[in-house]
């Protein structure tokens, strides 16, 4: 049995089980080597992810978003007709994901000379600011206040 040390254990960072789920997946799919990929800042707020697909057609590729992943898989098919008196170029088939941040948007989607772009948007929250508003404690059907006794170790009443 292996013991998985966490970045995440410390009381004080609630709710961030999703992060540490993300990063799992994160470090799974960063093994994957094909295609490779380039990933530019566009502007402010745009960002493009190059994938290099020699040899592959737009009926050969789909781009997905599941689950805040962006997911691109590729399958070339054998042509039956073609005699290959040599073959050093392997129809192969592959799937590459991208963890995307909350309210990343794709825009866009295009293949040009081998290479497919992906083209997202990242739109700059606006600060948030809310306040907490502190409640009294309530009264008790008598009308007075609750209030905490406190016991000492020796079992009275102070």
């Amino acid at each position: 049995m292996t013991t998985r040390l966490s970045l995440f254990n410390s009381p004080l960072l609630l709710g961030f089980d999703q992060f540490e789920r993300t990063l799992d997946r994160i470090a799974k799919n960063s093994a994957e080597g094909y295609p490779p990929y380039n990933i530019e800042q566009i502007g402010d707020d745009g960002l493009r992810i190059t994938l290099a697909v020699a040899g592959f057609t737009s009926d050969d590729l789909s781009v997905q978003i599941e689950d805040n992943q962006l997911v691109i898989r590729g399958r070339q098919t054998d042509d039956k007709s073609r005699v290959y008196l040599h073959r050093g170029i392997a129809a192969r088939q592959f799937q590459r994901s991208f963890v995307l941040a909350e309210g990343i948007e794709v825009v866009g989607c295009s293949l040009d000379n081998g290479l497919l772009n992906i083209d997202l948007t990242r739109p700059m929250p606006e600060p948030k600011v809310r306040t907490i508003k502190i409640e009294q404690p309530k009264k008790t059907a008598a009308g007075a206040m609750p209030r905490t006794i406190d016991v000492s170790a020796d079992g009275r009443d102070d």
